[in-house]
This record gives C-alpha cells, structure tokens and sequence, in this order.
C-alpha cells in the first residue's frame, strides 16, 4: 500500500494535459518493466498496453485507467502538490492508473490461468479524443478485448463503496456549434443586411424549451448554453455572422442523435426565416456508457462472493466519459468507488485521491478477472 501511496503522489506531482502525458506515460512503461508482461507503448499516441498472456485458450479482458489531468491550479499545499502550474490531477486519474499498476503487480504474482489480461492506460479522456484515438490504432486491433472495465472514483460516496448499475452509467455528450452567415450592413440600415441576431434568440429559446433535465424522465435530456458570438465592437456595422455553442447530453446514443437532429432543424428552419446559411460543427463528443448486461452480471457476482460494499444506482452520472466508446463496441462496464462523503468533489481546486482506494480498486480488478478467466 505504501509503496504505491508513493507512486501515486509521483505521478500526481507531474501531472500533464490531454495529449501530453509524455512523462506520465515513460514513468508508467518504467514501471511495467518490473512485471513478466508484454508492453505495447504509444497506443493512440501516448496511450499504453501491458497484456499479461497464460498462454492458454480463453478470453482476453481489459481494464482502462487514464493518463490526464487537467488545466486547474492546485491550492493543495502537501509536499507532493502538482510542479506545473495551472495543470493538475483534479479528476483522480494519478490513482486510476496507479491501481492499474497495482493490479500488474498482482497478475504478476499470480499470472491468469487461462486467457490474457490487457491493462489499458489511455490519454486524453477529459477531451473525449483519446478513446478514439487509442480505438482508431491500427496496433490496437490485435488486442480487442472480450470484456472491458473500468471504475471512477466518486468524492461524496462512502470510502470503498461500490456503486454500479445496469444499461447507462454515464451520458451521452456533445458540443455543436451552430454557424449562421448572412450579410453585414451600416448599423443605421440594418435592413439593408441580414443580421443573425434574430434567429440566435430564436434558436436559444426554442432548443431549451425542449430540453428535459430530470434524470427520472426516461427522455431526460440537457442542453447547456456555452458560448456565442456576434458581431464586433464596430458600432457602426451590423453583423452579418453568428455563433451558437450548446453542450447536449441524453442517457443513451440514440436520445442524443435525435436531439441533434431536432436542434438542427430548429436552426434551419430559423435561418431560413432570416435569410441566413446555416452550417456545424461538433466537438468533445462522449459516447453513452451503456453497460453490458453480462459485464455486470460479472461485477455482481464479485461483489457478492467478496461482500464487498455496494450500492445500485437508480440513474446515471451526468457526466461525460469517453470510456463509453469502448461499451459501445465491447462488452463492458463502468462502476464507480466511493472516495470518501467528505472528499472534495471531482475537478474542485483542492480534490486529491484517496490512497485507500489503490488497492480495493486492484482487488476488485483481480477479483472480476479471475471471476472470468478461473
């Protein structure tokens, strides 16, 4: 425990953005090279593999942690406090991955007895891009898994609780960007030009208007207002372009296409009043989370058989993660551990990872494995 307390507070002192995680990632492959296992490095760019391989017939599962933290300045002051500034671990992911390293060592102590054990470091999972990118690899195609886990720890929960449930875990999320071109004139004849002010009120209006942000609603939905864009501080010219910037998320995939899609009619159809070019763009896409019946059935099973603390939750997280590429594509689950009812909430200034969790968090890992594997 001690041992991987220290590791943890080291990881968390360098910690790096999405994409960047170029010393997180070496320190971790120094690591892997301790254990009997076959690493595979820069997955999706610095993303990492260690497969612990029986060399017998049965199935290959995966666990996934990430590399990043974020772009928060830490008001911590404990010794081991993050050495860059405005850039530090406020999600956890030091002590996700730190439990990944945990469990290699478990799996190298006692290796599987049938099949193959892939532990998955990802990069960039706070930006949505590094499942994909670790996804799209063409090196990573030899190693789809068969079933996929992963865990968040979860600050107001209590210490150790497993908290789980079946179909959605975590939403589905996007960002659009809704762009209106029409036609600047003299401020003093805006009639003379096509201002997009109009249809941007428009549009705001009516897309929250069809929002509905109760998580006991089976529709439930979000759309978030972000950002817009009109016009400059020229006061004498009218605008002729405009910007809308909405977050949207829906329990499943398929709630959050329909949602788009009635969004984008909504812009058309206001454009078109004013005259207006409509077009989009997409960004911090999240698949939904949608957990796999027999991934959780596993996850029962060892909880049951271990007495492990737990709790069913009745509805999803509402926030995004981009492990859900990987449920929508494997079977897979997502669960979460509690890390304490007084642990400073995810991406607060002062969070820290609880070290009590290293090794639960392991334990539970070796526990589905074996559960799977004999």
């Amino acid at each position: 425990m001690k041992k991987f307390s220290e590791i943890r507070k080291e990881f968390h002192q360098i910690a790096e953005l999405s994409g960047k995680e170029y010393k997180t990632a070496k320190k971790v492959v120094e690591i892997l090279k301790n254990y009997n296992c076959e690493i595979v490095p820069n997955i999706g760019n610095t993303g990492i593999l260690a497969i612990f391989d029986s060399g017998k017939e049965g199935k290959t599962i995966s666990f996934r942690a990430e590399l990043d933290a974020l772009p928060i300045q830490e008001v911590n002051d404990f010794d081991y406090k993050s050495l860059t500034d405005g850039v530090s671990h406020k999600c956890g992911h030091d002590g996700h991955l730190t439990c990944l390293l945990a469990l290699a060592e478990k799996l190298d102590q006692q290796p599987p007895n049938a099949g193959r054990v892939i532990l998955l470091f990802q990069s960039a999972e706070e930006n949505g891009e590094g499942a994909y990118a670790m996804f799209h690899d063409e090196k990573f195609k030899d190693y789809h898994p068969d079933f996929i886990f992963a865990y968040h720890n979860l600050p107001g929960y209590p210490l150790n609780e497993i908290v789980y449930k079946y179909d959605s875990f975590t939403p589905a999320v996007t960002s659009i960007i809704i762009k209106l071109n029409g036609r600047t004139s003299h401020a003093a004849e805006p009639e003379h030009g096509d201002n997009p002010a109009l249809a941007m009120s428009k549009i705001m209006q009516r897309s929250l208007a069809i929002a509905k942000n109760d998580i006991n609603d089976k529709d439930f939905s979000v759309v978030t207002p972000i950002y817009q864009i009109l016009g400059a501080k020229d006061y004498g010219i009218s605008a002729g372009y405009g910007e809308l910037h909405f977050t949207l998320r829906c329990w499943t995939q398929k709630a959050l296409n329909e949602l788009v899609e009635n969004i984008k009619e909504i812009s058309k159809e206001e454009a078109q009043k004013e005259s207006l070019q409509v077009s989009y763009d997409f960004t911090q896409d999240f698949q939904a989370n949608e957990n796999h019946d027999e991934a959780v059935d596993i996850l029962d099973q060892v909880i049951k058989k271990h007495k492990f603390s737990n709790q069913k939750r009745a509805y999803p997280f509402k926030w995004g993660e981009d492990f859900g590429l990987f449920t929508q594509n494997f079977k897979g689950a997502m669960f979460g551990i509690g890390s304490g009812k007084n642990c400073p909430a995810l991406h607060n200034p002062d969070y820290d990872f609880p070290d009590e969790l290293i090794d639960h968090a392991s334990d539970i890992f070796f526990a589905i494995q074996k559960e799977i594997l004999g």
